[in-house]
């Protein structure tokens, strides 16, 4: 008698291992929290973490509690690069096999932490360095980063009569880390959990440094709600305003297409943080008119126009492989 079995039903059944537990005090709908608990699962039990200073390491380690279920170090701001270095010089001393992981937000990892970054990369450490993008400094205020868009509005970036929002562009630093010649260094968004997963593996399995950039919308830094925070980081990819790339060695290995790509208006209207770009002053419809060009550009350097399979679903499966490598 031959029994039939439900493969859906059987992986729902096993146990997924879960490196950071619920229970944390992240904000409603943080995209953080639901990065570092998809790169955790994808890394496995067999890592350690060391951790910036920021909302991360804040909301999930409240004294005197914990929501990590693996080996984890708070480090300070500047120097998760350089205390991953030690941790993986220390394991490769002892011929342990452990992976070391570095995490750390756009301020430690674009501002106050990039010369540890520089260093441990450059040094050819066996680490991956996952940044947590949520383009501002969100635990201390919302301050303006390096990696804060262009007009966007923050504490320290006010729109007024000189200047609508910050007046630089967002700070290119997955092409700064690859241009040290690491071999794997790739950008995703926490609203494509397939990807990120595919992405932490991959660069789980490379002997050296690895970089990877997640996109992590903040709805109380942003000013959306906290279940819209999937829909609005799918935008910023489906507009070109966030390119989904992989590179090796320094060039272009790998992007994920737009059949269609959507307008940036449609990612920047759901955000109070660009709200002052919707009204009838001439300068707002400019700076529209500017992030529209960063995103056309971001499109076409990369080579991101898609038709047929050439191009992403809705969930944003499929990635075009460079250089006659394969489709993943």
């Amino acid at each position: 008698m031959s029994t039939h079995i439900n493969i859906t039903d059987l992986r729902q059944q096993q146990p997924r291992f879960r490196g950071l537990e619920s229970g944390h005090r992240a904000c409603l709908g943080c995209g953080e929290a639901l990065a570092a608990r998809l790169v955790t699962e994808a890394a496995g039990p067999d890592v350690m973490v060391a951790n910036a200073t920021g909302c991360l390491e804040i909301f999930t380690t409240p004294w005197p509690e914990s929501a990590w279920r693996i080996p984890w170090l708070h480090s300070l701001f500047e120097n998760a690069g350089a205390i991953a270095s030690g941790m993986e010089a220390a394991l490769k001393a002892q011929k342990k096999s452990t992976k070391v992981l570095a995490f750390g937000g756009d301020g430690g990892t674009f501002d106050i932490g990039f010369q540890a970054l520089s260093g441990m990369l450059e040094r050819g450490h066996n680490v991956l360095y996952v940044c947590f993008d949520n383009e501002a400094y969100m635990n201390t205020g919302i301050q303006r980063s390096s990696s804060t868009p262009h007009a966007a509005m923050t504490t320290t970036s006010p729109p007024g009569k000189t200047r609508m929002g910050k007046r630089h562009l967002k700070k290119d630093i997955v092409s700064i880390v690859a241009a040290h010649h690491i071999p794997y260094a790739a950008t995703s968004s926490v609203a494509y959990p397939s990807d990120i997963r595919k992405k932490v593996r991959r660069a789980m399995a490379i002997d050296g440094p690895t970089f990877l950039q997640i996109h992590c919308p903040c709805p109380l830094g942003w000013g959306h709600e906290g279940d819209e925070s999937i829909e609005i980081a799918r935008l910023a990819v489906q507009t070109g305003l966030y390119p989904m790339i992989e590179l090796e060695r320094g060039g272009l290995a790998g992007a994920m297409p737009l059949r269609h790509p959507k307008p940036v208006t449609d990612y920047l209207k759901q955000q109070q943080r660009f709200r002052h770009l919707f009204n009838d002053d001439l300068r707002a419809k400019e700076e529209l008119e500017h992030i529209q060009a960063i995103a056309d550009h971001n499109i076409e350097i990369y080579g991101l126009h898609g038709a047929g399979r050439d191009a992403f679903d809705s969930e944003g499966m499929d990635t075009v492989r460079r250089g006659g490598l394969r489709w993943a």
